[in-house]
């Protein structure tokens, strides 16, 4: 199939997913390394306040909080 006949059959609202064979799905540069980090025990707590405020784990918060600083740092661009 063309990438033209796929762009219009998505175009049209078709569901294209059974097109792919997603098994094989890649996502570059978004494979998961641990890392270990020492914080101080303020922080941890703080942390840990904002994830049942906002019902999320804290792992979570630590990620999405570094993700949205990188986004807005000149570097990442």
């Amino acid at each position: 199939m063309e990438a033209r006949e796929l762009d219009e059959r998505f175009d049209n609202g078709e569901d294209v997913l059974d097109l792919f064979d997603l098994s094989t799905l890649k996502r570059p540069a978004l494979e998961t390394q641990s890392v270990s980090v020492n914080l101080p025990q303020w922080m941890i707590s703080a942390l840990d306040r904002e994830s049942v405020r906002l019902d999320i784990d804290r792992q979570s918060i630590i990620k999405c909080w570094i993700a949205e600083h990188l986004e807005k740092s000149p570097v990442s661009s």
